[in-house]
């Protein structure tokens, strides 16, 4: 049977992925209510091999690009988990010191796609340090449903201390002129949106579908905001109209994109919500918006 398309695929499937994937249903209902839809010739089999994350032919930078240093370290974040693996990545000929961008994954941990945006960082100039918030558990389990039931045991305040010492990390690295962004994506947009309030220093965010801060959090955002939204996220989208008006209120330097018809979780290249169009502008803009402010 030919693979699925996405065409071929009702948005009520998409709906229920994203629910599943934010554990707002377990397996075993995600499995029962996603049988409505094998009908027609589509199969069980088929639709899930359609849904779930594909690692093996979606990386865009390879591990070993020859133009990378890219490795595994551990940094100190003393007010979160301990000791945190993390993988840093940096052009190798680079002349004179970069700019740092730390790069925080979904409610998964540092799966091969968060760890590709990091490469991807890195060949755009900078020096990338991209976060496991599941170290103290184990880090990445392998697969990204165990991922997130991990993700669920560790405090995510506690884990905003993690990605605020990766900052730190970078700011500090020899190879990094001192100014340091963050981008990430779903829990990660929530982190960075978040870092852009408690790190006075936060040269740039770009946080990606991400949750938005409390009002009265807003007045301490320093750094300027370049942020991400998909048409159909409604749950995301629903903080905006509040988040917004408090920007603007406040004076506080945003720019803000909706990309149409297009899922949660858009520039995820390893699943089906990923739209290629939008992750391609999406990116773009926020490579342009990095070069803007961090060199």
């Amino acid at each position: 049977m030919a693979p699925l398309k996405k065409e071929q695929i009702k948005q009520e499937v998409f709906d229920l992925y994203d629910k599943y994937a934010h554990n707002q249903l377990d397996r075993r209902e995600f499995m029962e209510k996603l049988s409505v839809y094998a009908v027609g010739g589509i199969t069980m089999a088929s639709l899930m091999s359609f849904v779930m994350p594909n690692y093996k032919d979606t990386l865009t930078v390879s591990p070993n690009d020859p133009e990378l240093d890219s490795k595994f370290i551990t940094y100190n974040s003393p007010k979160g988990g301990g000791d945190i693996k993390g993988l840093l990545s940096k052009p190798k000929n680079s002349k004179g010191k970069m700019g740092g961008v730390v790069v925080v994954h979904e409610n998964r941990g540092l799966n091969p796609y968060i760890e590709d945006v990091g490469r991807r960082a890195a060949k755009a100039g900078f020096i990338s340090l991209a976060p496991d918030a599941l170290t103290p558990l184990g880090g990445y389990p392998g697969n990204d449903d165990d991922g997130r039931t991990l993700q669920r045991q560790r405090d995510r305040n506690e884990m905003l201390e993690d990605f605020i010492a990766a900052y730190e990390y970078l700011k500090n690295h020899k190879d990094c002129n001192g100014k340091v962004g963050v981008v990430g994506f779903c829990f990660g947009g929530w982190i960075s949106n978040m870092m852009a309030v408690r790190v006075p220093d936060l040269a740039a965010a770009v946080p990606f579908y991400g949750s938005q801060p409390a009002d009265d959090e807003v007045a301490q955002i320093n750094a300027p905001l370049l942020i991400h939204y998909a048409g159909l996220d409604e749950r995301v989208n629903a903080g905006w109209e509040d988040y917004e008006a408090k920007l603007k209120e406040l004076d506080k330097d945003y720019e803000a994109h909706f990309y149409p018809d297009v899922n949660h979780g858009f520039h995820n290249n390893t699943t089906p919500r990923f739209d290629e169009a939008s992750a391609d502008l999406a990116w773009k803009r926020t490579i342009e918006f990095f070069k803007e402010h961090l060199s």
